[in-house]
C-alpha cells in the first residue's frame, strides 16, 4: 500500500504571498523582478511584432512580452541605438560603441559589420528611411550624419552636426519621418543635448522644427515659437515615429517620454520618469515601449495609459 506523501505546510506569510502573485496574474502583467531587469537599456526597437532591448545585454520578446531569449550581440562592443523598418522584415540595424554599425538580416541571431567609410567613432544614433528601407542614416560621436545607400555596405557624408545653443550638437537620436513636406518628402530628425531639429532629406541646411513645409522653413525671418516644445536643456535620448502615423513622434528624455501629434510642434509629457529609449510597434502606433526609471513599461492607448512589462 502506498503511503501518501504529506502536503507541504503553507505559512500565513506564505499564504499571503501566493494569494498576491494569483491576484496579480489575473489582473495582468506583473512587474519584472530586479534580477530579470535588462540593465543600462540604450535601444528598443520592434522587429515586426517582435520587441528588441539591447542594454548589458540583447533581449528579444516574440510573444508580447510573455517570455524573453537572449540574442547574440554584434561584435564591436555595446549597442547604443538599434533601427528597423517593416517591409523588411528581419533586418536590424545597430550602432555600436565602439565604433562602425552591424546589420542582422534573420532578427538578431547573425550580425555583419557594415561600418566601410565611417570614421572611427561611437555610432550614437541611426535609423532607417522612411520611404527607402535601403537607406540608412547614422550619428558618429564629435562628427555629423553619414549615409549608406546600400544597406550600410559605403557611407557618405552628408551633414555637419547641427548648431544649437551657440555651439555644434551630436544628434543622440535620428527618425525618418515621410511628412511630404521635406524637398524630397522625407524629414530626417535630430534630437540632440540642446533640443529638437531636422534636416530634408536634400539635406539643404538643419533647420527649426516648425509649421509648414521645407521651403517655407527656408524663408529668411525668425521662426514663429513653438507653442509646447520639447523642455529646455534636456538632452533628447531617442525618437521614434511608427509608419501608420508619421506625424506622431515620441522622444526619451530625463524627464520622462513626450509625445508630439503635430510632426514636433507641440509636445506632451506622456509618462513621467527617468527615460533612456522609446520605440512604437510599426503597424500599431499605439504601443508604445519605453525604458523608464531602470525598468521597461508599455502603452497600448497612444501613451494615456502605461504598465509594467512582464518576463517569465
Amino acid at each position: 500500500m502506498l503511503t501518501p506523501i504529506p502536503k507541504p505546510y503553507l505559512s500565513r506569510r506564505a499564504f499571503l504571498y501566493a494569494s498576491l502573485a494569483g491576484a496579480a496574474f489575473l489582473a495582468g502583467p506583473k512587474s519584472l523582478r530586479a534580477a530579470e531587469l535588462p540593465r543600462n537599456v540604450t535601444a528598443l526597437a520592434f522587429e515586426s511584432d517582435a520587441l528588441l532591448v539591447a542594454g548589458e545585454t540583447l533581449l528579444r520578446s516574440d510573444d508580447g512580452d510573455a517570455s524573453w531569449a537572449s540574442v547574440s550581440a554584434p561584435n564591436g562592443g555595446g549597442i547604443l541605438a538599434l533601427a528597423t523598418h517593416p517591409v523588411r522584415p528581419g533586418r536590424v540595424v545597430a550602432g555600436l560603441a565602439k565604433g562602425g554599425v552591424a546589420v542582422s538580416e534573420d532578427s538578431g541571431r547573425v550580425w555583419e559589420p557594415r561600418g566601410k567609410g565611417l570614421p572611427d567613432a561611437a555610432v550614437i544614433a541611426v535609423a532607417v528611411a522612411a520611404a527607402e528601407p535601403d537607406i540608412f542614416y547614422a550619428a558618429l560621436r564629435g562628427d555629423g550624419l553619414w549615409q549608406s545607400e546600400d544597406t550600410g555596405r559605403s557611407w557618405t557624408f552628408v551633414m555637419d552636426r547641427p548648431w544649437l545653443a551657440d555651439g555644434e550638437r551630436d544628434p543622440t537620436a535620428l527618425a525618418s519621418v515621410d511628412l511630404a513636406t521635406g524637398m524630397g518628402g522625407i524629414w530626417i530628425y535630430a534630437g540632440t543635448e540642446a533640443g529638437l531639429t531636422r534636416v530634408p532629406d536634400c539635406f539643404c541646411r538643419w533647420q527649426d522644427v516648425r509649421p509648414g513645409n521645407a521651403m517655407d522653413a527656408l524663408v529668411s525671418g525668425d521662426a514663429p515659437p513653438s507653442e509646447a516644445p520639447l523642455p529646455a536643456g534636456e538632452p533628447i535620448r531617442a525618437l521614434t515615429s511608427a509608419p501608420s502615423a508619421s506625424g506622431t513622434l515620441h522622444a526619451a528624455l530625463p524627464s520622462g517620454v513626450w509625445t508630439s501629434r503635430d510632426a514636433g510642434i507641440v509636445w506632451s509629457r506622456t509618462a513621467e520618469g527617468d527615460a533612456t529609449a522609446v520605440a512604437v510597434n510599426p503597424a500599431n502606433s499605439n504601443h508604445i515601449v519605453a525604458a523608464l526609471n531602470g525598468g521597461l513599461t508599455q502603452s497600448r492607448d497612444g501613451g494615456i495609459t502605461w504598465s509594467a512589462l512582464a518576463v517569465i
